[in-house]
Parts: C-alpha cells; structure tokens; sequence
C-alpha cells in the first residue's frame, strides 16, 4: 500500500458521520459573508447598506492577484458591511445580509443532469474558476484559479485530486466521492485540461473502500484512483506527492518545481459545478461531529450561515461541550463562539466534550525525541519551540521553521504536553515576517 515513509502518526479515526448522507441545511434567516475567506488579499465589496441580491450574485471581488471573489449565498437586502469574528478569533469586515426568500441568479443552471462535454478551453476554464470565486476547500482556501496559472518556464505533467481527508473525524470529502463521483471525475478531467496534462490521480485512503471501489468502477480516461495507506498527514501536500509519484518537493519549492499540481476533491467537485453549471461556489459540504452528538452529520451549508445553527441540528448538549473545532482536532483551530459563520475553509465543525478537551499539564521535555520521528517533514520540533520561545528567530529559520506545516504530529506524540505547534505557529509567523521583509 502506497504512503510516505518520513514521520508520521495513526490517531484515533473516529469516522463518525461516514455512514451520514449529505443533507441540505436550512437557509438561515441572517447571513455573515467574510471578505477574508480564502487565503491572500481580502476580496473588495461592491455592495453597500440597502442593496439587493440574488443567491450567486458577486457581491465582492478578489482584486489583488492572490485573492478570490465572493458571492452571495442567499437572496435578500445587504444589512450592512460591519466587522464579525472569523474562525481565528479576529474580527475581520463581513458582508452582513438580511434573507427574503430564495431567489438564485439566473444564470445558473439548477438542473440535475451531468454535463460531461467541456466546451471551454484551458485559459477559459481557469477564468471561470477565478470568476466563480473557486478556493481549495481542505482548510487552507488558496485559490484555484492562482494555482492553475503555471509559471513561465514551468511545466506540469501530472494533476493529483487530493480525496486523502486523512484528519479523524472529518468525512465531507468521502460522502461527496460516494454521492456525486461522477461530477468529481468530470471536474478532474476539466483540471486536466487546464493543466494541459494527460494524467491525474487521485488519492484515497484505505479506510474508504467504498469510495474507491465506486471511483474505480466509472470509466474517466486519464484519471488513476490511488488506494494508499491509512497514515496521518497522508493528506499533506507534499507527503501525498511522495506516495503517489514517489517524487519529493525540495525545501522552500512548490509542487509545480517537480511538475505536478494538487488538488483537494471538494474544490474538484466546485469546479464541475463552477465550469459545467455556472454556479458560484456559496455553499459546502460541512461535517458536524463529535462521540457526544447524537447524530453526526454532514450537510451542505450556505456560506455566512452561523455554526450555532448547525449545532441545533446535530443533538448535543451544549453544557457538556470544552471546545468547539473548526476542522479536524490535529489541524483545527478552537473558536471563541458559536457567532462564527461557516466560510468556504469549514471543512467541519468538531465538538469536544469537556473531559476530553483539556490539554495535559505541561512538563519539562525529556529528550525522548519522539517529536523528531512523527514529524512528517524531518524536522527537530523540540529545537525550534525552543528557540522560538526565545525569539531566536535566525536560529529559526537556520532550524527550516518555514517547512513546517503545523500538522500537529509532535504535539499528539510528546509525553510532557509540551506546546509544540504553538511554538512553530509563532516562529513561522516571525520568520516569515524577516523573509518578507528581507526581500523588499
């Protein structure tokens, strides 16, 4: 079975919501459409206090080169354009909208019927992915269209679809494979001819038997299914490369340096319906999950819709619940109130129970150097916590700092609790700062 070979660990999968089919959430009566859901530049408002709009009517655009436009999830009058918490706990501007009904712009195409024929050519499909307001949909909502756009002197030879969602709990990749396979590998093959390549694969871990055995039964030329190895982060960019293409992305490189380029599912999935059905992307597949709900969901949820809503739905009681995640709990931030709108990055929503919500009383490091054997990029986590907590940032970066993708493997291995990730966050941030900053 195909994996990376460097680090990693096999926590608990608690696939809870597997079994869940996805159901359409209710349209909420207020909507909170962030202007910073994706990451670069926030998107510029073209509406104002009093407009009208339809559901998919652009209402703000991704003007700087890495940015994304933003369109409305719902049909209604603009309340205001006001400051509201995000999922980091800041509060950031927010296209704030009262919903009167559920008018849709016309101009997409609500039909059920799959649209196999790509009609437009690479450069079309790529500006209709920027138009559509497309962004990776794994967490890290970069834009697609961005990614697409091959460098000068550069040259891609493989496509890999991302459908690994190795992070426990997490199952809104795998309903979406089982639901709409056909439109995920339509929206493969219109990657492909962005890309101009002949082959795409796309990965899914083992524990999906019934993705994979759905995906391999259709017959899309050019598109290889990868069964791999169930292994966290078997989902990271750069260790999903290594086992599918046994090809390694050097330090500080892109995937696109060693000629591929990666692609979550359920940003394939938006671009089927970006491309093929004009349909702006202003809702997900949102899983909501957790050993104390009643019933673990998945749901298709409009963006701007409060995460409180979700949590009515799911059968909980909220007085036992320590923490609530946005994500999965390796990679997934904890949010200071259920106030907090889904945003195009919600991949799902974890509620923890107060007993088990608690991190470990922090103790000295013992030099076990069990950090050092999970972390995937083969780094030395103990080392540059260390010297991040005392703002050594030249020995930081000297430390490669800038390759850590903030997995949480050393943290869910160290026996003494130690705050590793909280470290690396803050030495990446600093660090990234003095790069920036050098290269002015």
């Amino acid at each position: 079975m195909k994996t990376f070979k460097l680090g990693g660990v096999h926590p608990e999968e608690n696939k809870l919501s597997s079994g869940s089919a996805i159901e359409i959430f209710p349209v909420p009566e207020k909507v909170y459409i962030s202007l910073s859901q994706h990451l670069g530049a926030p998107a510029v408002p073209i509406v104002a206090k009093g407009d009208k709009v339809k559901t998919g009517d652009l209402i703000a655009k991704g003007e700087a080169f890495i940015s994304a436009n933003i369109h409305s999830s719902v049909s209604g009058t603009v309340e205001k354009i006001d400051e509201w918490i995000d999922t980091g706990g800041y509060k950031v501007p927010h296209v704030i909208i009262n919903v009167e009904g559920d008018e849709w712009n016309d101009s997409i195409d609500r039909s059920t019927e799959l649209v196999k024929d790509i009609k437009l050519t690479s450069e079309e499909i790529i500006q209709k992915i920027k138009e559509m307001g497309v962004v990776g949909l794994g967490g890290a909502a970069f834009p697609t269209h961005v990614k697409f756009m091959i460098p000068e002197g550069k040259k891609a030879d493989s496509l890999i679809i991302n459908a690994v969602e190795c992070e426990p709990y997490l199952t809104s990749d795998h309903r979406l494979m089982l639901e709409r396979p056909n439109e995920l590998l339509i929206g493969t093959q219109i990657l492909m001819k962005a890309l101009k390549v002949e082959k795409a694969y796309i990965g899914i871990e083992n524990n999906k038997k019934d993705a994979i055995e759905l995906l391999s039964s259709l017959n899309y030329s050019g598109i290889e299914i990868v069964p791999l190895k169930v292994k966290y982060p078997q989902g990271a960019e750069k260790q999903l490369i290594k086992a599918v293409l046994g090809r390694e992305v050097p330090s500080g490189k892109l995937p696109i340096d060693i000629g591929c380029v990666v692609n979550n599912s359920g940003s394939t999935f938006a671009t089927y319906e970006a491309v093929q059905k004009n349909k702006p992307l202003f809702e997900r597949v949102v899983t909501v999950t957790g050993k104390t709900v009643g019933h673990p969901s998945n749901f298709l949820v409009r963006i701007g819709t409060p995460i409180g809503a979700l949590l009515k739905e799911v059968e909980v009681n909220m007085d036992e619940i320590g923490k609530i995640i946005s994500g999965g709990p390796m990679m997934g931030k904890a949010i200071i109130s259920s106030d907090v709108p889904v945003s195009k990055g919600t991949s799902g929503v974890l509620l923890m129970h107060e007993n088990e919500s608690h991190r470990g009383e922090v103790r000295n490091c013992i030099r076990c150097a069990k950090c050092v054997e999970a972390c995937p990029m083969g780094l030395e986590p103990y080392l540059i916590a260390a010297v991040a907590k005392n703002e050594l940032w030249d020995e930081a970066e000297k430390a490669y700092v800038m390759d850590c993708m903030e997995c949480g493997c050393c943290q869910f291995t160290c026996p003494s609790y130690r705050p590793l990730v909280d470290y690396l966050r803050v030495g990446k941030r600093n660090v990234g700062q003095i790069i920036r900053n050098r290269a002015k």
